[in-house]
């Protein structure tokens, strides 16, 4: 999927939009949408649509550091309020590291758009761009569904996502706000938080977090958690498979002595089981091939 499509047919309608594309001046020399203007950067307010909520400041020093050296080669996007007032659609993060920078104005591009479209927008531009934590993208899939009025099916089509991906992100706001505050600080992945949305029990949930986090658990060994947790049976049962009463465990040592080799013995319960000799090469295997036969 190209780019352009990745957008949604949403905001791509928005961007190749001819009411987009003016580039005239209105009678008293201001510039008017579509154009490209230098704009004083106190004249600009905050997207309220923003759904990126932090910024980090070793990431913004070093953007300033290359604005100071480079100057601001991509503009913002930005829509007229009024007279000398604009709000920023896209670009928080050159806005910011630009006041960091210094500077006073900063180069715009002006665009038409209403509220839908701006979170729209904010939205698609941050997640292309910068990578939003997974509960930042899940409050604006959110938002994106409720204030738009939109389906899951429709809004995986404009930001160009499978729909188990997308409902995949919004299932993670079920999850109790410690779960949630780690997987926006990256204490733990998506993949932890979505074997931890299978324990019903939020004390439990908060347990396993603890776990997870103080033995940095992976996504493997936290579904194994969950797993012995919702099926407590099952994993009593599997180590009674494995309990190895002291006359196998002296059989076990008989053998790792006669074949010079660590033999590994399974019993379930049984009785049953199998043995594993383990061989490093053929001549190895041959000579323990030749050991059994005496």
């Amino acid at each position: 999927m190209s780019k352009k499509q990745a957008m949604g047919r949403g905001l791509d309608a928005i961007l190749g939009s001819p009411d987009t594309d003016i580039t005239s001046k209105d009678i008293s020399g201001n510039y008017v949408v579509g154009a490209v203007a230098e704009l004083p950067m106190h004249q600009i307010d905050a997207n309220p649509f923003q759904p990126r909520s932090d910024f980090e400041d070793e990431s913004l020093m070093e953007l300033s550091d290359s604005i100071q050296k480079q100057g601001i080669i991509q503009p913002i996007t930005v829509r007229k309020m009024g007279l000398d007032k604009y709000q920023l659609i896209a670009g928080e993060r050159r806005l910011r590291a630009a006041k960091m920078a210094g500077f006073k104005n900063i180069p715009a591009f002006l665009r038409v758009a209403n509220d839908e479209q701006m979170l729209e927008m904010a939205l698609v531009e941050n997640i292309q761009r910068e990578n939003l934590n997974a509960i930042e993208i899940a409050i604006s899939y959110t938002r994106l569904i409720e204030e738009c009025k939109i389906t899951q099916e429709e809004l995986s089509t404009r930001v160009g996502k499978k729909r188990s991906t997308v409902t995949n992100y919004i299932r993670l706001l079920k999850l109790p706000a410690e779960i949630q505050i780690s997987i926006s600080q990256n204490q733990i992945s998506m993949g932890h938080a979505r074997a931890l949305i299978n324990v019903e029990n939020l004390t439990s949930q908060l347990k396993i977090l603890e776990q997870v986090v103080a033995r940095d658990l992976s996504v493997r060994e936290t579904e194994n958690l969950v797993k012995d947790l919702i099926n407590p049976i099952e994993r009593i049962e599997r180590k009674k498979d494995n309990y190895l009463p002291s006359n196998f465990i002296s059989y076990r040592s008989q053998l790792n002595n006669l074949l010079s080799t660590r033999v590994d013995i399974k019993r379930n319960t049984k009785g049953g089981g199998k043995i594993s000799i383990p061989y490093s090469g053929e001549s190895d295997l041959l000579r323990i091939i030749a050991l059994l036969e005496k």
